[in-house]
């Protein structure tokens, strides 16, 4: 049967399913419980046979999110007990960070030996990181203060200020923490930041020691890349069932009803990310020449394992493979990509200012526009401090509402639907930084699209041809 038509059949079984639960819901027709189960697991069945029929990873990581919801939905204890298998798939994944990001800087810098252009790509990269996430802040705060999402919530009974004190990130703080005292510290706890500035110096290094001496290292080095690609590879046919076990985990243990709760707060953060990636990012990827149709493509692997596993971390090997594929040079993706984790996280970033004005009305703390400014100007400090850290936002968030004297029972509040708006967030990051790469190759002048590289060999090769007949 062709793939066409399987999809076709999947869709018809879904909206089959969709149509019952809809009728369910508002009672408009009373269906048995095991009616609808058997109605969704059918047109799981639908997408499992149009998956095995496409034979594509991403497709496969879709499908699984669905299995996994539902899985979740139907045995939430399951789902629950799942989160072993998505903690191997990251615990696997964080395996790779380290020695990948260390062989392809250190490659790309020494292999090349032009210092100057580490040099450009890095001021170029903190100029276009900070300018991004500027504006992110910017509709982060728009956003809230038109939604007013945090208006009339009451503290709730019983409620104790429990959560670990953060003290606020001090400027030394954040630039003490760039810096590694010992790298295989460093590494242990992903600090990715530290892992770059140390393979930027190490890369730097080697290209200042004479060739005889280089050469060795280098191509172990280069070695060292090619494998810890293959070896990504082999971990991404893990992924369909740790992306599908992450998701289970989630339903099960927090229920779809999650989704009705707090429903404005999500709705503004949802739709102030799909106006940053329609307003800001879209516009940069029209104006610099960024070929759509194949970044889309090249992006919907990593954003999709970023979704559900709510870790930038767990689609980095990936984005990095995808840049690559689409006409970024290696040393550009090796060089801004891992920076941008730290320096570029836009998702994250509009987030924090739009949580951080939540917790101000939700504790009744009216706040003129330039007290407003005044965190927007702290966050854009810290959100660059703490990178590495699990639940970077929630410490960002806890150390801000330390500094302007807010109460932390809101962030309560918040944490009830943290992985729901992760989700949204991180995608965000990963969609920012693979567009980051695409924008400095294009600076530049170094973006090879393969239909950009065929066409002028095309033509050297049939004038070759004339040639030879004459």
């Amino acid at each position: 049967m062709k793939i066409s038509n399987l999809g076709i059949i999947a869709v018809i079984v879904i909206s089959f399913s969709a149509l019952l639960t809809f009728l369910d819901h508002y009672e408009l027709l009373h269906v048995p419980v095991l009616v609808l189960m058997f109605s969704r697991w059918l047109a799981i069945g639908g997408l499992f046979l149009y998956g095995f029929k496409r034979k594509s990873l991403t497709t496969c990581i879709l499908i699984s999110m669905a299995v996994g919801a539902e899985i979740g939905h139907d045995f939430p204890e399951l789902g629950i007990k799942l989160q072993v298998l998505s903690k191997v798939f990251l615990k696997m994944i964080k395996t790779i960070i380290a020695p990948l990001l260390f062989a392809t800087l250190v490659f790309g810098i020494a292999g090349h030996s032009d210092l100057k252009q580490v040099g450009r790509m890095g001021w170029k990269s903190i100029i276009y990181f900070e300018v991004v996430t500027t504006i992110a802040l910017f509709i982060g705060l728009a956003a809230i203060n038109i939604s007013k999402a945090g208006m009339g919530i009451e503290m709730p009974k019983g409620a104790h200020e429990e959560l670990e004190k953060v003290p606020p990130q001090t400027f030394n703080d954040i630039i003490l923490h760039i810096f590694p005292e010992n790298i295989a510290k460093s590494i242990a706890e992903g600090q990715v930041l530290q892992i770059v500035v140390f393979s930027i110096i190490f890369g730097i290094a080697l290209a200042m020691v004479r060739e005889d001496k280089r050469q060795p290292v280098l191509r172990a080095t280069e070695s060292l890349s090619e494998v810890m690609f293959k070896f990504t590879n082999i971990i991404m046919y893990f992924a369909p069932i740790g992306v599908g076990a992450a998701i289970a985990y989630t339903v099960g243990h927090m229920g779809l009803g999650i989704l009705v709760n707090l429903f404005q707060l999500l709705l503004t953060l949802y739709v102030a990310l799909l106006v940053f990636l329609l307003g800001v990012l879209l516009p940069i990827a029209l104006f610099v020449g960024v070929p759509l149709k194949k970044f889309l493509q090249a992006i919907a692997e990593p954003v999709s394992i970023a979704f559900a596993t709510t870790s930038s971390e767990a689609a980095l090997p990936r984005a990095m493979e995808a840049m690559e594929r689409i006409g970024v040079p290696r040393k550009i993706v090796a060089f801004v990509m891992p920076t941008g984790y730290s320096f570029n996280l836009d998702g994250t970033t509009l987030y924090l200012s739009l949580a951080a004005i939540f917790v101000a009305q939700a504790a009744g703390m009216p706040m003129t526009f330039g007290q407003q400014l005044l965190i927007v100007f702290t966050l854009m400090l810290t959100s660059k401090g703490v990178a590495g850290v699990p639940r970077a936002s929630l410490v960002i968030l806890l150390g801000t509402a330390a500094s302007f004297g807010m109460p932390v029972w809101p962030i309560f509040i918040i944490l009830g639907i943290d992985e729901l708006m992760d989700m949204a967030r991180t995608s965000v990051n990963v969609i920012g930084n693979c567009l980051a790469t695409v924008v400095i190759a294009k600076w530049e002048g170094e973006f090879y699209p393969p239909t950009e590289l065929s066409a002028p060999d095309e033509n050297r090769i049939h004038n070759l041809e004339d040639q030879t007949k004459h």
